[in-house]
């Protein structure tokens, strides 16, 4: 794949890695040497050589005929969590939100636009789309994403939309500019937002902004629930001052996780 303004210690071999890695969108767990390479925009020949050198790494395994991805590459998503030590400060707080509400409750970041799933605490419940760690949907569509969208400025906001999503989801609600600045300014206006099956049937949520101590927004946290067992009213009214409360919990131990000095003991 051609890049441009890369500096001269840009590593193409690492580069062109990823994008193998990135070659396996959702939908397509298993690919053909050549269904990969033409998704990488590699030649066959080193789009074989980097599956190779992930099966002997143990991030990519031979099956069916074609070459799939091993759960270990979650590996590389779980590092970046560990390095934050969000999920750290925040998994108490998920699990006693998930008593109270007896619903999943969940972390996300902005990725382009879309959202990505870091942390979550779930509850065995049958739902229309699967989620767990690493997974990605279209931000504009989920509470998670609106909470995240709503952090930007406007210019941000234009810019990060114009991004395709990248999760394979196709969102039941495509609002107009108009419509969506609205929305997004409803959701600064309150400092909480929610989802009612914009994303899919059956996915209704409310989420609330994750801040350091500085006020910045750096992730959103959630709780979801079926619709066809949990009424807006119930969302908003019962559910939405737990998640509230939580959200200004983990906050205040991330500013105070950040604010002590870390030691690692050798």
């Amino acid at each position: 794949m051609a890049r441009g303004d890369t500096g001269p210690d840009f590593i193409e071999a690492l580069a062109r890695g990823l994008d193998v890695i990135r070659a396996f969108q959702p939908g397509r767990p298993v690919m053909s040497l050549t269904e990969v390479a033409t998704a990488a925009g590699l030649a066959r020949p080193t789009a074989r050589r980097i599956l190779i050198t992930l099966q002997e790494l143990g991030y990519a395994r031979v099956e069916q005929g074609g070459f799939a991805l091993t759960p270990r590459i979650l590996e590389l998503g779980v590092s970046y969590v560990r390095s934050m030590g969000l999920w750290e400060v925040a998994r108490p707080h998920l699990e006693r939100l998930v008593t109270q509400t007896h619903e999943s409750s969940s972390i996300a970041q902005l990725d382009g636009s879309d959202i990505v799933y870091v942390a979550r605490v779930s509850v065995p419940k049958i739902v229309a789309l699967s989620v767990q760690i690493g997974t990605r949907f279209p931000a504009l569509q989920t509470s998670l994403g609106k909470v995240l969208l709503a952090a930007l400025s406007p210019a941000e906001v234009e810019r990060v939309l114009a991004e395709p999503s990248r999760s394979g989801i196709e969102p039941r609600w495509c609002p107009d500019a108009k419509e969506r600045e609205a929305v997004l300014r409803a959701v600064r206006a309150k400092g909480w937002a929610m989802t009612d099956q914009q994303l899919a049937l059956g996915i209704r949520s409310v989420a609330a902004p994750l801040r350091d101590g500085l006020g910045n927004v750096i992730a959103a946290v959630n709780v979801n629930a079926h619709a066809a067992e949990t009424s807006v009213e119930k969302l908003t009214e019962e559910h939405l001052p737990l998640l509230l409360k939580t959200a200004s919990a983990i906050s205040a131990d991330w500013a105070m996780y950040e604010a002590v000095p870390h030691v690692t003991a050798s």
